[in-house]
C-alpha cells in the first residue's frame, strides 16, 4: 500500500511540474534584407515553438505594422518592408531629381516589463519619405503573459476615474519639471486633461506616454511620465 501511495505522489508531482506556468523567453532578432531605401528592423521575438509564442510573435508583428502609415492591410512584416522599398524605387524612377534624401524606415522594440500576468513591449517606428521631417512614433504593446491576448486600457485599469485623477497630478508635476512656461490647456488645445493612448508597464511603475502631435506642438516632442505602482493599489487589474 505504501508503494502505491509513493507512486501516486510521484505522478502528482510530475504532473504539477508539467502544468506549471513557464514564462516566455525572448531574443532580439533583425531583418537584414538588401533594400534600396534605408530600412532597419530590430525587434523582440518569443523563442519557443509553442502556440503561445507563435501568438505573441504574431501580435508583435501585427502591432508594428499598425503603427506605420501604409494603407495596405497586411500582417506579414517582410511583405510590408518590401512594399515600402518598392514604393521608393517607383518614386525614384518617376521623380529622379527628388530621390534624395533617401527614404527611411526604422523599427525597434524593447521589452520594458514581464511578469506572470503581463508582458509590455515598447515599439518605436520612424518613417521618412521626404519633407521637413520624418514621423516618429512609440506604441506600448501590453500582452496577457498566459494567453498572448492584447490588453487594452479597460483590461488594465480597474477604476478609470480614480486613475485619471492620479494621472493628472503626475502630469502637472511633469509639466512643472519641464519648466517650459506651458499650461495644461496648451497641451490639450484648450480641452481638459485626457489620458494618453499609450499606457505601459515598466519596473518603476506605469508609464504614460503622449506621442508627438497627440498633445502640444511637434517641437515639444514626447511627453512621458511614470506613476509608481504603490500609488496605484486597487486601481489595476493586472500587475
Amino acid at each position: 500500500m505504501k508503494r502505491i501511495f509513493l507512486i501516486f505522489f510521484i505522478l502528482l508531482f510530475i504532473q504539477s511540474c508539467n502544468t506549471e506556468f513557464k514564462p516566455v523567453n525572448f531574443e532580439t532578432t533583425s531583418i537584414d534584407n538588401s533594400f534600396e531605401s534605408d530600412i532597419t528592423v530590430v525587434y523582440d521575438k518569443a523563442t519557443a515553438n509553442d502556440e503561445l509564442s507563435k501568438k505573441i510573435n504574431f501580435k508583435i508583428e501585427e502591432t508594428i505594422i499598425t503603427t506605420l502609415s501604409f494603407p495596405e492591410k497586411k500582417t506579414n512584416l517582410n511583405a510590408v518592408l518590401k512594399d515600402f522599398d518598392a514604393d521608393y524605387i517607383t518614386f525614384k524612377t518617376n521623380f529622379p531629381d527628388e530621390a534624395e534624401p533617401i527614404w527611411e524606415l526604422h523599427i525597434e522594440t524593447e521589452k520594458t516589463y514581464q511578469s506572470e500576468d503581463i508582458i509590455t513591449l515598447a515599439i518605436n517606428t520612424y518613417e521618412f519619405k521626404g519633407g521637413a521631417h520624418g514621423n516618429d512614433k512609440i506604441k506600448f504593446l501590453n500582452l496577457d503573459a498566459k494567453t498572448g491576448a492584447i490588453l487594452n486600457q479597460k483590461d488594465i485599469i480597474e477604476n478609470t476615474k480614480a486613475f485619471k485623477d492620479i494621472a493628472k497630478t503626475y502630469f502637472l508635476e511633469n509639466l512643472e519639471n519641464r519648466d517650459q512656461n506651458l499650461k495644461m490647456e496648451d497641451y490639450f488645445f484648450g480641452k481638459p486633461f485626457q489620458l494618453p493612448e499609450n499606457i505601459g508597464f515598466s519596473a518603476e511603475g506605469l508609464v504614460l506616454l503622449y506621442n508627438v502631435y497627440e498633445v502640444a506642438s511637434y517641437a515639444q516632442g514626447y511627453t512621458e511620465f511614470v506613476i509608481p505602482f504603490e500609488k496605484l493599489e486597487d486601481l489595476l487589474k493586472v500587475n
